[in-house]
């Protein structure tokens, strides 16, 4: 169950991202349970894992973690043709924390540390993975009784229309809790709401700036199993 105490700010270490992060995880955006948005309120994309195994890696603990998402959608959730060039073209790391005005998304959190909802600075340029911060649950999700492991993403983006089918690479940088089981649905959305506040902390400081310039998360589906991660 939920532990009582109160939860910390900050996930992962204040210096940046330790063994075995940073992990890489590729796949579809498949149709989930259709609980996000109907009935929390916070919209997933999902994508298919093969097995236990997660990034390459088959101990990964079930729970919540935060990182950054690619997309080959744009910020209006329409399907952006790749070219060749593009599958693995990186982006310039930021020098300076992330300011980007953006929709609100589903939660009522506010710009934080330097991460906003939306896509990065500059990075609107039509036929390119668009990146975006994004909190990520693996597991069974006791308190529904799932009887399959998922991987459900939540973008800290708000987007107009769903994208099933797009392509969405996931740069897992941190652990942020366990999973849980809860007494009612409100305890849960207000787990899931304080996993985006720290989400975006964390990816706001000096040691994480700059990570989401890594080329993973430019690189469309050749060359990639759905749901495979490619490890470190």
């Amino acid at each position: 169950m939920r532990p009582e105490a109160p939860r910390p700010l900050f996930a992962g270490p204040e210096a940046g991202p330790e063994a075995p992060f940073p992990l890489r995880l590729g796949g579809r955006v498949v149709k989930g349970f259709g609980r996000g948005s109907s009935e929390l309120g916070i919209p997933t994309a999902n994508i298919p894992i093969a097995g236990l195994s997660v990034g390459g890696h088959e101990d990964v603990e079930s729970g919540v973690y935060f990182g950054w998402a690619g997309l080959d959608v744009d910020k209006m959730g329409e399907r952006i043709p790749l070219t060749t060039s593009q599958h693995s073209m990186p982006i310039p790391k930021q020098s300076a924390p992330i300011k980007t005005p953006a929709p609100a998304s589903t939660s009522t959190d506010d710009d934080t540390d330097g991460v906003t909802n939306g896509i990065i600075n500059g990075d609107t340029q039509p036929g390119k993975m668009h990146i975006y911060p994004m909190v990520m649950s693996i597991g069974w999700n006791p308190f529904y009784h799932n009887t399959v492991r998922s991987v459900e993403v939540h973008i800290l983006h708000s987007f107009p229309r769903d994208f099933y089918g797009a392509w969405m690479n996931l740069l897992i940088l941190g652990f942020i809790r366990p999973e849980y089981d809860y007494v009612d649905k409100e305890a849960l959305i207000e787990d899931i709401r304080t996993d985006i506040e720290v989400a975006r902390r964390s990816l706001g400081r000096e040691g994480y700036v700059g990570l989401e310039g890594d080329g993973f998360l430019r690189k469309g589906p050749e060359g990639e199993g759905e749901g495979e991660g490619v490890g470190r």
